[in-house]
């Protein structure tokens, strides 16, 4: 990875070999560019964006809100409007007519110096929702075929197989037995419903899970089974809820996903849909994927694994046998905390599992963001120095806590950290919430 370099006369801070990008700005002509640019504008956005850039005083109060730019020494082209004014105030003001190079700098730092986390709008003096300008730059992007290819990838996953992670329609269920075995050598009644019509919940989770974190699907199964929940799981696509179609911008593959997701639900009559551990994928069914289907609101109740655990231990049908004794500490997912305020809740849960609970600094609402989400992280092995790099702050974060565990309710998240925790030597382990409460629950009938 280079830096600082200027090529056809666009500035570069960073120089990386994607052939998604690189492949797809040889594509590019001049007008093409400037036919999708204004037909997004004029067609897709409205008074809310125009407001945004008309708006801003340009007064900087949003750069020491960013990682990227706190943990880059403060290099202006990381700040929040910085990156504005590179992408989109260009776009506006040229009327579309920008360089092939030049949308090819816009997509870099759309998709790979942008977690679209919206901790800036936080601190902009008048609420400019700054990640929604940068998706918006996404979705030019998006339509131009210039989108990082590891992404796109899974997007492409996603069309056609309804799933993130390309898992087969026969594998899904093998998956879902073969951990229903292993908890019943734990629990012998245990079961793992599936095409259960009529139960309670449906529960759902993502891609990563059957392909490389299968043991979650086994803690959720023993959790269920203590509850004494009714519950099941879709036999069918339908059973992932992920979605970086989302995060690339590419809302038509994002539409089917979710119609797919909500029909699924709505084959089986379940009551609600409880979701896994995901910040990403909770934003995809509760704010995004519903608006662009059209639904004001979601047809079913989601509710996220934090207010799920919550409820569970609130009402006492799962009770804690011992406490962990590590300390532990707490990292706030922007798409559930920010995005949804299930900060309290979560630390509800954290504080009646664990002992030794110790909270970053700034926390809750104000936490950093882990540098992984906002699609980030599924741009794959070309930008890992990139996410490394942008966020030393978190890095400091958790160092200053002492704590030995860091808890982090999303896969995303989970994923990002682990990277950032080996980087920079902090001697920590990442845990979901699950991985501790199957640890210390009460587990009648266990053998």
């Amino acid at each position: 990875m280079a830096e600082g370099q200027v090529i056809d006369g666009i500035y570069f801070n960073e120089v990386i070999e994607d052939a998604g990008l690189d492949e797809g700005t040889k594509k590019l002509t001049p007008e093409k560019i400037e036919r999708v640019i204004n037909d997004v504008l004029k067609g897709e956005t409205g008074a809310r964006l125009k407001t945004y850039v008309d708006t801003c005083i340009h007064c900087g109060l949003c750069s020491n809100a960013c990682h990227y730019y706190l943990s880059r020494d403060k290099d202006p082209t990381y700040s929040p409007a910085g990156k504005v004014k590179q992408t989109m105030w260009e776009m506006i003001k040229k009327k579309g007519r920008v360089s092939p190079t030049f949308m090819k700098r816009a997509s870099q730092i759309a998709s790979t110096q942008c977690c679209v986390c919206m901790r800036c709008a936080m601190y902009c003096p008048f609420g400019i929702d700054i990640a929604y300008i940068m998706s918006v730059v996404r979705r030019i992007c998006h339509l131009l075929g210039i989108t990082p290819l590891y992404i796109q990838d899974t997007a492409h996953s996603h069309a056609v197989t309804m799933n993130q992670m390309w898992v087969k329609n026969d594998e899904w269920p093998d998956t879902l037995q073969w951990q229903e075995d292993e908890a019943r050598e734990e629990i012998p009644t245990t079961r793992i419903p599936l095409e259960k019509e009529g139960a309670d919940i449906m529960y759902s989770v993502i891609g990563p899970e059957p392909k490389f974190l299968a043991q979650l699907l086994y803690q959720a199964a023993i959790i269920f089974e203590v509850a004494g929940l009714s519950w099941t799981m879709p036999a069918t696509p339908g059973w992932d809820n992920s979605d970086m179609a989302m995060y690339t911008m590419d809302s038509e593959i994002m539409g089917r996903v979710k119609r797919v997701h909500f029909e699924t639900a709505r084959r089986l009559r379940v009551k609600k849909i409880v979701m896994g551990e995901c910040g990403h994928a909770f934003r995809s069914v509760y704010d995004r994927g519903n608006r662009w289907l059209g639904w004001k609101m979601h047809p079913f109740y989601i509710e996220h694994a934090i207010e799920f655990y919550y409820n569970l231990l609130k009402s006492g049908k799962i009770k804690i046998a011992k406490k962990y004794e590590e300390p532990v500490t707490l990292h706030d997912p922007c798409n559930v905390m920010r995005g949804r305020g299930l900060y309290e809740m979560a630390r509800y849960v954290v504080s009646e599992m664990c002992a030794d609970f110790r909270d970053m600094q700034p926390n809750r609402e104000h936490n950093y963001c882990c540098c992984a989400g906002g699609g980030v992280i599924n741009c794959g092995p070309p930008y890992k120095m990139t996410r490394m790099l942008g966020n030393r702050v978190k890095a400091e974060q958790i160092a200053a806590t002492g704590a030995k565990v860091v808890i982090a309710p999303c896969h995303n998240c989970h994923s990002g950290l682990e990277d950032i925790v080996s980087h920079y030597k902090l001697g920590t382990h990442v845990k979901f919430i699950s991985d501790i409460l199957y640890e210390v629950m009460e587990k009648p009938g266990a053998v």
